[in-house]
């Protein structure tokens, strides 16, 4: 219908965000809930549910929206609309998320990988706006990102974005997806929250410790409170996992040759004690003419990325949609 806004959702392993907005990225509401743990069917309950609240607080039925963009973790299969055992989805096993959405909403529905969506959302409409090529790097619980050339996102044969995985410490530690080394093992949110339990374990970063609960596990937050309290050993940890986002990001720079990286994700809170390091090394390691013309800022858009993201898609399908 014309003139109506879209949907979009971005479905996470820990929360599903709504929205409803116009096509040129202004949000008219929000919801915002837990993901269930209980598998696809519940997901697929609270993913519409949270549509619909968003939509009613909007004053527009579902039905009449012009389209609906559903921002998921991978693997997925774009031309099939299935989404396959995403490492943080437990229970999803070729789940076919489109046919299932479109029929509970009645609405056309179109998936893209969340690390893409969020690229799409800053080029869009926020850091990234008029860069022809740019790189989103995300750094929260895990590292990935998306990549623009030309104006359009580069999606490789379905699984180009795994930025976490470029090996940035020959015989490091071990990653998730069983090689050692890559950014996502040094650098996350996972990676530094398993930095300073060793750390504690060694009876080291006395202020984390007194900042921790009887029983509480550190996370990059409380890594990042801890440091902000004066707390020295935090203090390298977050500049040392800073520095090989810097290793990281300046290969991304040489492979690519942006004019725009932009960064995103809960981690970045921690601010310049990670960001002073890994602009350092980038600045240090991009090669001469890769760095003239390069900015590096963090994202506009915050948590609405992926979901503005794909407004983006649908409303300007030409530039961004995924075609076969």
């Amino acid at each position: 219908m014309a003139g109506a806004p879209y949907g979009a959702i971005d479905l996470g392993g820990t929360k599903i965000l709504a929205v409803i907005a116009t096509d040129g990225g202004q949000v008219l509401a929000r919801d915002r809930r837990p993901t269930p743990a209980a598998g696809p069917d519940a997901v697929l309950d609270e993913l519409v549910g949270s549509l619909r609240a968003a939509a009613l607080a909007a004053d527009v039925s579902p039905r009449d929206l012009r389209g609906v963009g559903i921002a998921c973790p991978g693997p997925l299969d774009l031309r099939a609309g299935v989404v396959s055992h995403p490492p943080n989805l437990p229970g999803w096993e070729e789940v076919p998320l489109r046919r299932l959405a479109e029929e509970r909403l009645g609405v056309p529905v179109v998936l893209e990988n969340d690390a893409t969506a969020a690229a799409i959302g800053e080029h869009a409409f926020g850091a990234g706006r008029g860069a022809a090529h740019m790189v989103y790097v995300t750094v929260g619980t895990g590292i990935g990102g998306g990549i623009i050339g030309d104006g359009r996102p580069y999606r490789g044969k379905g699984a180009a974005g795994e930025l976490g995985h470029v090996i940035v410490l020959a015989d490091g530690p071990l990653c998730g997806c069983g090689n050692r080394g890559c950014v996502e093992a040094l650098a996350s949110g996972t990676a530094i929250a398993r930095r300073a339990r060793e750390l504690l374990d060694a009876g080291r970063a006395p202020v984390l410790r007194r900042l921790l609960a009887e029983g509480e596990g550190p996370t990059a937050e409380a890594v990042h409170r801890a440091a902000l309290g004066g707390d020295e050993d935090c203090r390298r940890l977050l500049a040392e996992a800073g520095h090989y986002l810097g290793v990281a990001l300046a290969s991304y720079a040489n492979a690519f040759d942006p004019e725009a990286m932009v960064l995103g994700g809960g981690v970045l809170q921690a601010g310049e004690m990670l960001l002073a390091p890994a602009r350092e090394a980038l600045w240090t390691l991009a090669l001469p003419r890769v760095r003239r013309g390069l900015r590096l800022e963090t994202g506009a858009l915050g948590p609405l990325a992926g979901a503005l993201g794909m407004v983006a898609i649908l409303a300007r399908a030409t530039t961004y949609a995924w075609t076969p």
